[in-house]
């Protein structure tokens, strides 16, 4: 029924397609995705059984403490996120709405996107191998590395993955390892040359890691304001940006050293 006072009437009149389009975006799937905490890894451990870095044609040693690399969990990308989800998302800080597309660049079929992940994974792995030889100077053609980590796509274990072959052949080069026996987690892509770049999802990747037990995490410098935004009480954030810097910040940090904060 229409109010007789033509003001009001026409307030109804024109609030009646407002309300049209809030009922329909209640229920319309938005391009978004909304992302969580995920799982972490342990790289100088096993997954499914397996270790995680096998290394032949040279000597390893046994590693103390932890190297876990963190993940985050997305909504897939032919699910549908509603008005609902993205208000939940945007009130929680173990969750984060994000542009469909930023999580699924170039769209595709969940078969798809998968099979793009695990190839940026396999890359990530070479890449891994690579910086780890050329940072101690050992020849490729001699030494084998293999990495194992099931269920797991994208390229943000590189730097991860090679601080554990480091540890694994070297430790902090003085005979300890390089975790200095503590849990420490990361995340951040590895270029052949030991560049260190950004990934996105920091400030829920260190969330996975404290809940982990990580006390120590390393981001990619220009990331540190993303990690410093919901940082949970008592991780320490260590910036890197090479992976020369990465190794030098964790021996620093097993001498008591100064080491670089965000």
């Amino acid at each position: 029924m229409l109010s007789r006072h033509p003001r009001l009437r026409n307030l109804a009149i024109g609030a009646a397609p407002v309300v049209a389009l809030l009922a329909v975006a209640c229920f319309a799937p938005l391009p978004f995705a909304v992302a969580q905490p995920g799982p972490t890894a342990n790289v100088l451990g096993n997954d499914e059984g397996k270790p995680v870095i096998t290394i032949t044609g040279a000597p390893t040693r046994p590693t103390s403490g932890q190297l876990r690399m963190t993940t985050i969990l997305a909504t897939g990308p032919d699910a549908d996120v509603g008005i609902s989800d993205v208000v939940d998302g945007w009130f929680r800080t173990d969750r984060a709405v994000m542009p469909h597309d930023s999580v699924y660049p170039g769209g595709g079929s969940e078969k798809d996107i998968s099979e793009h992940n695990q190839a940026e994974m396999k890359q990530s792995q070479d890449a891994a191998s690579v910086a780890a030889l050329g940072y101690l100077g050992l020849s490729p053609d001699k030494v084998k590395i293999d990495l194992h980590l099931a269920d797991v796509g994208g390229p943000s274990a590189g730097l991860l993955f090679t601080l554990g072959i480091i540890d694994k052949l070297n430790g902090d080069g003085s005979g300890g390892d390089l975790t200095g026996g503590r849990t420490i987690a990361g995340t951040g892509t590895i270029a052949d040359d030991g560049g260190v770049g950004a990934v996105g999802g920091v400030a829920l990747k260190t969330q996975a890691a404290a809940r982990d037990g990580a006390t120590v995490f390393l981001v990619p410098k220009g990331e540190c304001s993303d990690a410093k935004s919901e940082l949970p009480k008592g991780l320490r954030l260590i910036p890197v940006t090479t992976l020369k810097g990465a190794v030098s910040a964790l021996q620093s940090l097993q001498k008591g050293a100064p080491v670089p904060s965000c």
